[in-house]
């Protein structure tokens, strides 16, 4: 039984409201995601993942010296190897090789949409339509990346596998309320610049890729652009990493303070060494529609935040700070540098990535602070002047 409600708040919008107290720490729910899947950049460069859950199919060993390039670096303590229990249940779809972290997995991607998604050898076949779509996209998004095609490809395999394709409709629709007369915004912030021409581009792509009567509802130019701002305003980053569980597990050890000492200095080395050759991209990444998650709104002072704790796409909100029975349930768009920012600063980031203007007890408190931003931001600053308040929100 889930202890909130999706109510309308009157000037707000929908929003997600507590309907019992939530201590701090306090699990508010868990979700498995309505679609979620791996970015393209990132599943081309090798980083290793479940097609359909996005868990780790490295060991920590192998994924340390595959993101530092180096295949003679050691890592302490692998009996923690918090993968090594799964190994032995990584397989793959006999027809398409793609790789899954267990049988449940394949047996649940089958069910889905697999069967009709998979390519069997066409897989590598650089001429095939959905091979064309994607790197259509992938000259358009390079990293760091915030959305693949991809995603709505899935999105289709999982429509026409189908057996209630209205209902499956309706949940998609169920994600479309934020992007009604912000089109234009978030494609821009999606593709950059040449967004119309690059959404054409991409138009034909999908087009050539989904031919058939089965798809018509998604190929007319306007049904394309709701399925990208769907993506472009719901879509929840994943990030899943063997080496970070590692760390986790390794470090609650029970050791003595000198092999606590030993332990951080090891791994912060490996931290260096996988630094030096893969920089910031560590993880596994993707992104996933939430039905539940994608309903709660930002706020700059969060009652609740969004975590991964399982290594896979599986969200699971936690409550930040004690929340009272009728209180909204909010979560930070921002991550924990970007909230400490100004006003200016934190609603020039809200309005390039989430397309609105928070009005969150914190920002109402300081709307008497000066627009000031840091050096850094400075070129940025006439961005400002494309939103309207009409996108208010929070």
């Amino acid at each position: 039984m889930n202890h909130f409600e999706i109510r309308e708040i009157p000037g707000k919008g929908r929003a997600m409201v507590a309907t019992k107290n939530f201590q701090t720490n306090e699990i508010i729910f868990e979700e498995e995601p309505f679609v979620s899947k791996q970015f393209s950049w990132n599943a081309a460069y090798g980083y290793a993942a479940c097609d359909h859950c996005m868990r780790p199919l490295e060991t920590v060993l192998e994924n340390v010296r595959r993101l530092a390039s180096d295949p003679k670096v050691e890592v302490p303590l692998l009996q923690h190897d918090p993968t090594a229990s799964w190994v032995n249940q990584f397989t793959q779809c006999p027809r398409c090789k793609v790789r899954y972290c267990s049988e449940d997995c394949l047996m649940e991607a089958q069910k889905r949409y697999h069967r009709v998604a998979c390519m069997g050898a066409f897989r590598a076949d650089d001429t095939h339509p959905i091979n064309v779509l994607n790197e259509t996209w992938k000259k358009m998004h390079y990293p760091p990346e915030t959305g693949t095609i991809m995603l709505i490809v899935r999105l289709m395999a999982m429509y026409q596998q189908s057996t209630k394709k209205e209902e499956f409709f309706e949940q998609l629709q169920s994600f479309q309320a934020l992007i009604v007369n912000r089109e234009q915004k978030i494609y821009h912030k999606m593709l950059g610049e040449n967004f119309e021409q690059q959404m054409e581009q991409l138009y034909l792509a999908f087009c050539q890729a989904f031919q058939g009567e089965d798809f018509a509802r998604f190929t007319t130019p306007d049904a394309f652009k709701t399925l990208m701002g769907i993506m472009g305003t719901n879509s929840q980053g994943i990030a899943t990493s063997v080496l970070s569980q590692w760390v986790t597990i390794v470090s609650d050890l029970p050791l003595s303070d000198p092999e606590k000492v030993q332990l951080d200095q090891e791994i912060d080395n490996l931290y260096a060494k996988v630094g030096e050759f893969a920089g910031e991209f560590l993880n596994n990444e993707g992104s996933g529609l939430y039905l539940l998650q994608s309903k709660i709104n930002h706020s700059c002072v969060p009652n609740a935040c969004s975590t991964f704790p399982y290594s896979n796409d599986i969200v699971v909100l936690k409550a930040l700070s004690p929340i009272q029975e009728g209180d909204e349930i909010c979560i930070s768009y921002l991550d924990e540098c970007q909230l400490e920012r100004s006003r200016h600063s934190r609603h020039k980031i809200l309005c390039g990535n989430y397309i609105f203007i928070c009005q969150c007890p914190k920002c109402r408190a300081q709307a008497s602070d000066p627009d000031v931003t840091s050096d850094e931001e400075d070129d940025d600053d006439d961005e400002m002047d494309d939103y309207d308040d009409d996108d208010e929100m929070n």
